[in-house]
């Protein structure tokens, strides 16, 4: 299976932030931010944004003295022992932030040896998961979820999947042609957020934004009630803007 690999805005903040982590760590004793913008070539603004985020996510901190050094995160990713249950608790953190900030139930999903798989999910009282009436794995034809991994495959690799997966008629508004819904794949921006506008279930509509890593495929999607369809494409591009964090722990 092939891959369509196209950057993203998350992909050149994480490539920025490795940089600057990795300058933070060669550095025991600490560094300055001046230290940094000339160790990592990257402007005064750019830089800011990129240490607020990392502080913010517990990879580096702020000594007394206000240079930095690597933080607890980023320690316990590095660390070959328990690294499984570190990333997955780090990236349940990450996901009930950005749950609280699009105020929508958000997911993180995976495309595993030609299968849609969720792995984790973050949801709450006032935003609720959508209901799994019809199995991911069965329907990609339908999910924004499902349409943002498939988007990331090349030709053959989507053909070998709707081959697998009968492509049904969920909603009135699902869309049942292999011919279109390839046609409308290819033509999808890797920038741009995949939408589900009740195409999987009625009464709720979708959005989903790539974070392919490496050779792994997967995607963020948040879900909303469609009575808050006019939220959608907002919350769409804070998902997006806010995907970097997700992207760096499966970098480190």
């Amino acid at each position: 299976m092939a891959l369509k690999h196209e950057p993203t805005a998350p992909h050149h903040s994480v490539q920025d932030a490795l940089r600057v982590l990795e300058t933070v760590a060669r550095r025991t004793t600490g560094v300055t931010d001046t230290e940094l913008a000339r160790g990592t070539g990257l402007g005064t603004e750019r830089l800011t944004a990129l240490l607020r985020m990392l502080r913010r996510e517990a990879y580096v901190t702020q000594t007394a003295d206000g240079t930095y050094a690597t933080g607890p995160a980023f320690a316990r990713l590095g660390s070959a022992q328990g690294h499984e249950e570190a990333l997955r608790d780090t990236l349940q953190h990450t996901l009930d932030r950005l749950r609280d900030s699009v105020g929508a139930a958000v997911y993180m999903s995976r495309y595993v040896d030609g299968e849609v798989k969720v792995t984790q999910y973050a949801d709450g009282p006032a935003t609720p998961k959508v209901n799994e009436w019809v199995d991911f794995r069965c329907s990609a034809h339908a999910t924004a979820l499902g349409k943002s991994l498939l988007t990331q495959l090349d030709h053959n690799g989507r053909r070998d999947h709707l081959a697998r997966y009968r492509m049904a008629r969920l909603t009135s508004r699902t869309i049942t042609s292999d011919k279109l819904l390839l046609s409308r794949l290819e033509a999808q921006p890797p920038t741009v957020p995949v939408l589900d506008l009740q195409e999987y279930a009625v009464g709720t509509v979708c959005a989903a934004v790539p974070i392919t890593a490496g050779s792994s495929v997967g995607c963020l999607a948040l879900s909303l009630p469609v009575q808050h369809a006019h939220r959608l494409r907002r919350a769409a591009d804070t998902l997006n803007r806010n995907a970097a964090p997700v992207l760096l722990s499966l970098a480190i």
